[in-house]
C-alpha cells in the first residue's frame, strides 16, 4: 500500500469521524438527543481478548480498564478503516476530485457495522432490534453515518487542495 494512500485514508477518517461527532454534538446541545457512549464501545472490545464477544447488556458487564480511551480509539480507527474503504473503491482520483455520491455510499453503508456486528454484541440486538424504540435508535444510526459520508466529502474537499 502507497504511503499518499494511508495518508490519505488517516486523514479522511479523522476528518469525517470529527464531523460525525460534532453531528452528536449539535444532536446533543440542540435537542438533549443523548450520543453513544464510547466507553461502552470500549467495555464491549475490552472482553474480546477474553473471548467474550457478545453480551446480554453491555451496561451491566464487567467495566474494562481504559474503557474510555479504547472506545474512542477504536471509533477514530473504525472512522480510518472506511476512509480506507472509500479510497480502495473509488481509488486515489476520488481523493484529487472528490464528488459527494461515493462519500455517501461508504457512509450509509457503514450502518452495516452498527446494526449486525456493534448492536447485536452490546445487547441491543440486530438492528436495535431490543431497544425502547428500534426504529428511532435506526433513524439515528442512519443519520449518524450520513453524517460521517458528509464528513468524507467536506475533508475530500479540503484534502484535495494539498
Amino acid at each position: 500500500m502507497e504511503p499518499d494512500f494511508i495518508l490519505r485514508a488517516i486523514a479522511l477518517g479523522v476528518g469525517a469521524t470529527l464531523v460525525m461527532d460534532l453531528w452528536a454534538l449539535f444532536l446533543k446541545v440542540c435537542f438533549k438527543i443523548p450520543s453513544l457512549n464510547y466507553a461502552m464501545v470500549g467495555r464491549w472490545i475490552g472482553h474480546f481478548p477474553k473471548g467474550q464477544f457478545a453480551h446480554a447488556n453491555i451496561g451491566q458487564a464487567e467495566p474494562v480498564a481504559g474503557e474510555t480511551l479504547l472506545g474512542w480509539t477504536a471509533h477514530y480507527a473504525i472512522g480510518i478503516c472506511f476512509a480506507a474503504v472509500l479510497l480502495w473503491g473509488w481509488g486515489l482520483e476520488w481523493a484529487a476530485s472528490p464528488t459527494l455520491l461515493p462519500a455517501l455510499i461508504v457512509g450509509v453503508l457503514t450502518v452495516v457495522a452498527p446494526f449486525f456486528l456493534m448492536q447485536p454484541g452490546m445487547g441491543a440486538g440486530v438492528a436495535a432490534s431490543k431497544t425502547p424504540q428500534p426504529n428511532t435508535a435506526r433513524l439515528r444510526s442512519l443519520l449518524a453515518h450520513t453524517s460521517f459520508g458528509v464528513g468524507l466529502y467536506l475533508t475530500g474537499m479540503i484534502l484535495s487542495v494539498f
